[in-house]
């Protein structure tokens, strides 16, 4: 059997592994083993393809893994993000807000907003914080509590 080829197998078996893992170290892995099947192709030597084998793999460990594993951890569920990020933050009310609706500012967004509890009511320059956001609304509570 050719050796470009068993370089070839042994790339498919780690990738398939990865999807085992999930750890991306044995993809870096199977990189390397397509660099040991390039330098099987260009005629080398079977040490000078363990040397590239061994190159390669080490180079995407030390370099692509890490930035894609920071891609995959920055896109986890984990994060929030979308209007999600507003719940916690205060707003400025810019038209008294009580249980039916009403208007406040964050920075330069201005939003509808309701009171969480019936009775419930802010005027005009009062401090709020969100504590949800429904639809295009902000559900918004007194900011000392």
């Amino acid at each position: 059997m050719a050796a470009w080829l068993l370089w070839l197998i042994a790339a498919g078996l780690f990738a398939g592994g990865e999807m085992l893992t999930l750890d991306l170290v044995l993809l870096m892995l199977a990189g390397g083993a397509l660099g040991g099947m390039t330098v099987a192709l260009a005629g080398g030597v079977v040490a000078l393809q363990l040397v590239a084998f061994i190159a390669v793999s080490g180079a995407l460990l030390a370099f692509v893994r890490p930035i894609a594993r920071k891609h995959l951890e920055d896109r986890s569920p984990l994060r929030l993000d979308g209007v999600d990020t507003l719940v916690g933050r205060t707003a400025t009310v810019t038209r008294a807000v009580d249980s039916s609706g009403g208007r406040i500012r964050m920075g330069a967004d201005e939003w509808s907003a309701r009171t969480q509890y019936e009775g419930e009511a802010f005027p005009i320059g009062t401090t709020v914080r969100i504590l949800q956001i429904e639809g295009a609304t902000a559900v918004v509570g007194d900011a000392l509590e």
